[in-house]
Parts: C-alpha cells; sequence; structure tokens
C-alpha cells in the first residue's frame, strides 16, 4: 500500500552557521509539531547501542503547560528546536532587497513532507514537553516559534541537545549516559572530562563479562527488563573519575598526554580486575540491593575505588594480575562490615554509612588504615 503524504508549508528565513548546513526559524502551528517531528526518547536496541536522547515526558511539567495554553491569548515565544530530514525543501523568494539590508539570511517557502504514517521528517532537540502539550491543547489556533537545522546525524542532534540543555535542570545522569555517543570537539571542557568515566561506566554495565554487568542503573534502562539496576551509575562514575583526577591513581598513567595516546583497554581491565576480585572475594555482599549492603552502595563505591588505587600502587611493576590484587583484597577483608557488625576504625555500624561526603570519607579511611595495618605485618 502506498504512504499518502501531506505537505506542511511555510515561510521561513534560511541561514548557514557552519557550512553546509541549513538552519531555518519559521512559525507553525503548535498542534503540527508532532505531526511532522518524533521525540526521540534515550533507550538501547537488542545489540546495546544507544538510541535518542530525550528524558521521559514528564507529565506533571506537560499538565502545566497545557492548562496555560488552554486559557485562550496567551503568549508563547519559546523556540522549539528541531533536526529535520534533508528532505526539506526550501524555495528562496524573488525581489530586490532593501538598502541597507543586513543579508545574514534568506526568505523563502520550507516545504516539510509529514507521512501519514512511518518515519517523520524532524526530531525534537528542545521543547519536548511543550510540544506534547501543543497536541493536547484546545487552543489548536497558537503558532510558536521553531528553529531547525538539517541534519540526520544522530551524533549531531545529541550534541545540540546536550548543549542546549547544560543550564537548565537536565538530570546529570542522562547527560552522563549520552556523553560517550557524542563527539568532543564542541563540548565545554567540564562535560568533555565526564565523557570517559561515562563510557567506561557504560562498558562495565554491557559486557557479559564484566563483574557490573546488567547491575548498574542508567537513565536508558527499562522496566521489565533484565537490567537488576543494583547500583547508582553516579557513584561508578565518580569512582572512576576520581582514579583518572588522582595522579596516583590506577587509571591515571593511562590517560595519555602530549605524546601518548589514551589507553582505554588497559584502563578497563584494571575495572574488571579488581572488581571482579571484590565480587569474588565479598560474595555474600555483591549484587544486594545497597540498603542490604554498603558494599553495593555510593559509598561503598567510591570507598572501595581509593582502596584499589591504593592496592595498584602497591602493585604495579610487579603483578597487576587478578590473583596478586585478590590477595591484596584478603588482606582487608577481616576488616570490613558490609551486611552486618561495626567498623572497627570509625566505631560506625555497617547501616549507618551514608552517601555523603562525610561518611564517604570515613569509610574510605577505614579501608585504607586497614590495609596499611594488614601490609606493614
Amino acid at each position: 500500500m502506498n504512504e499518502t503524504h501531506r505537505d506542511i508549508i511555510v515561510r521561513a528565513l534560511r541561514t548557514t552557521q557552519v557550512p553546509g548546513l541549513d538552519i531555518f526559524a519559521f512559525f507553525i502551528r503548535g498542534a503540527d509539531i508532532v505531526q511532522l517531528a518524533d521525540i526521540s526518547r534515550i533507550d538501547r536496541d537488542e545489540h546495546e547501542v544507544l538510541k535518542g536522547f530525550q528524558r521521559p515526558e514528564i507529565r506533571s511539567h506537560v499538565k502545566e503547560i497545557v492548562d496555560y495554553l488552554n486559557k485562550g491569548s496567551v503568549l508563547f515565544p519559546n523556540a522549539i528546536i528541531l533536526a529535520l530530514s534533508p528532505q526539506v525543501k526550501f524555495s528562496p523568494s524573488r525581489g530586490p532587497k532593501p538598502e541597507g539590508l543586513q543579508d545574514v539570511a534568506n526568505s523563502g517557502t520550507l516545504i516539510i513532507p509529514v507521512a501519514s504514517t512511518g518515519e517523520k521528517m524532524a526530531w525534537i532537540v528542545d521543547g519536548q514537553q511543550r510540544s506534547i502539550a501543543l497536541a493536547q491543547s484546545s487552543n489548536t489556533s497558537i503558532s510558536v516559534p521553531v528553529i531547525g537545522f538539517v541534519t540526520d546525524d544522530l551524533e549531531l542532534q545529541r550534541e545540540q541537545f546536550i548543549l542546549v540543555n547544560k543550564a537548565k535542570p537536565l538530570p546529570t545522569r542522562l547527560i552522563n549516559e549520552l556523553l560517550p555517543e557524542t563527539r568532543s570537539i564542541l563540548l565545554p571542557k567540564e562535560l568533555n572530562n565526564r565523557k570517559l568515566p561515562s563510557e567506561l561506566c557504560g562498558l562495565l554495565n554491557r559486557d557479559t563479562q564484566s563483574p557490573f554487568y546488567k547491575i548498574i542503573k542508567r537513565p536508558s534502562d527499562k522496566k521489565g527488563t533484565e537490567s537488576k539496576g543494583i547500583i547508582s551509575d553516579m557513584a561508578v562514575i565518580a569512582m572512576i573519575k576520581n582514579s583518572l583526577n588522582n595522579p596516583l591513581g590506577a587509571l591515571a598513567p593511562f590517560k595519555g598526554g602530549a605524546s601518548e595516546m589514551m589507553n582505554i583497554e588497559a584502563m578497563y581491565k584494571i575495572l574488571t580486575t579488581f572488581w571482579s576480585a571484590v565480587k569474588d572475594v565479598f560474595p555474600e555482599a555483591w549484587e544486594k540491593d545497597p540498603r542490604q549492603s554498603r558494599l553495593m552502595h555510593s559509598a561503598g563505591i567510591e570507598a572501595m575505588g581509593v582502596l584499589m588505587d591504593r592496592i595498584y600502587a602497591k602493585l604495579t611493576g610487579v603483578a597487576e594480575d587478578y590473583k596478586s590484587v585478590r590477595a591484596e583484597l584478603e588482606r582487608v577483608a577481616p576488616f570490613c562490615r558490609w551486611t552486618e557488625g561495626r567498623w572497627e576504625f570509625i566505631g560506625l555500624a555497617w547501616n549507618e554509612i551514608q552517601n555523603t561526603p562525610r561518611d564517604i570519607k570515613r569509610l574510605q579511611d577505614a579501608l585504607v588504615r586497614a590495609y596499611i595495618v594488614t601490609s606493614t605485618k
């Protein structure tokens, strides 16, 4: 059966900021946005490839916008940002140009195909909640501003989504999961610094040979999937970032520099070796709810990361294999109270440790002191 189409035709201004990439500014009826544009929510396919970039619909926020729109004569100047398919067509207007015109854009007619079913010709980069509200509102006559850039490059769409939303309350965990799938050339330094830890976190969660396989909570997780979602991705990312930023950290030597390439494979091997040993030394505390095991708690993950740095500082250049790492962990094991008892060096019950900077530092100190004591015997 042939798919039927209708076109949305609007007056538009066209300009370019990047060679070869057209940007359009135009107005459209609010109700038409979801007819031509998809909301690409973050998800992973059966091969664990990241799809989309939007956060889930926030119903309360959408309802507030709908209530506002339904009041009738309202001002709605906030532009929706779309990534437009290269299939859109633009016909420039003809005619003389006024004297003194700043020739930064040219006017014309933009034609956006809209299929009755199937793939749409645009994706919402910014304005997801507003677009849904406009579709639900009884105020169907309101026109809204749209800025659209022409590309079918998902990586560019994600990059713009992160940059547009950086100053807004976009969930940190969502940005963290998107960053490894985004080119870094235009991202601020602060976001680039978060990209590698998040990439390693994602690898740990997806690799069937990883001790963290499917137990790290990520924004793309779906209810009803095999993901157990025990450990916070923020804790794993913080643990990795701390080791990278510490000059004596286990991962720091592999960051690369002016004359050396970054060695992600070596970093990943250290992480899987150490945490595989942790899993085997503390089997009674592994893969339990953080309320039942402080090893799975954010405080436990970050504190054990500090111990990882200490152990690898001792083993570097001697032996860094699983057997050696496990032997070092077994020295500390008798002092650990992950699921019951009290921590000897800090006088806290196992379940009194909370995810606060103070308690994380206490737990780090307890683990390091236990390691120092056993290493000197």
